[in-house]
């Protein structure tokens, strides 16, 4: 007779009545669940319960530290703020302009040959500078400094009848304004002034195409 198959019945058995204490021992799991309510608050607690509005753009608060009618910290004197620059130190460039021209132009000749309120001042198309010159079949410009030492004097030779509808260089680009070589009205004006020194500055001398300037 067989004795391990008459036991087996009983193992199980066994087995089930010990998980069965085990679950009576463990806490009862809790199966139902809590319902909620929510509950909206009212306007005038939502609008207390908002942050402040951001200050607007461009502007940053002030925060004022010190109380009203007190320039002093409590602990030490702020001191005062510091001058502007421009109140204490001024544009120098005006000055040093000003001695500058008053070193290369004592007499101021050169300064009132340009200047624009004058009636006898240089103009557009007047032969005093030579701004383009031709060499080689080739438009050549050049700069004349003139307050530079180097120049002894400005002489306007020549002077449009006419007045110039521009004041610019390119007056002088275009080549239906360009008036070529000046050559034979230097040579006019180094005989008409040739002539006056020798009869004298009082003298008039013939006149070729314009007015005879002075020199400057």
């Amino acid at each position: 007779m067989n004795v391990h198959a008459l036991r087996r019945p009983l193992g199980c058995l066994k087995t089930a009545l010990r998980q069965t204490r085990q679950q009576k021992a463990l806490p009862l799991a809790r199966s139902l669940a809590t319902a909620v309510e929510t509950t909206t608050p009212s306007a005038e607690a939502a609008a207390s319960s908002r942050p402040p509005p951001p200050p607007p753009a461009g502007k940053k608060p002030i925060i004022n530290t010190k109380p009203p009618g007190v320039t002093h910290h409590r602990h030490f004197a702020l001191a005062p703020p510091v001058p502007s620059i421009r109140k204490t130190h001024p544009d120098p460039l005006p000055a040093l302009t000003a001695a500058q021209l008053t070193k290369l132009d004592p007499t101021g000749a050169r300064t009132r040959l340009f200047d624009r309120t004058r009636p006898d001042a240089a103009k557009a198309g007047d032969v005093a500078i030579l701004l383009r010159g031709q060499l080689m079949r080739v438009g050549v410009e050049m700069w004349h400094k003139i307050y530079a030492p180097t120049v002894i004097g400005i002489d306007i030779i020549w002077r449009r009848p006419k007045r110039a509808r521009r004041a610019r260089l390119t007056y002088m680009r275009q080549p239906k304004h360009d008036m070529g070589s000046v050559a034979h009205l230097v040579q006019a004006w180094k005989k008409e002034r040739y002539a006056m020194r020798g009869k004298g500055r009082g003298a008039s001398a013939a006149k070729t195409g314009g007015q005879v300037g002075t020199r400057f």
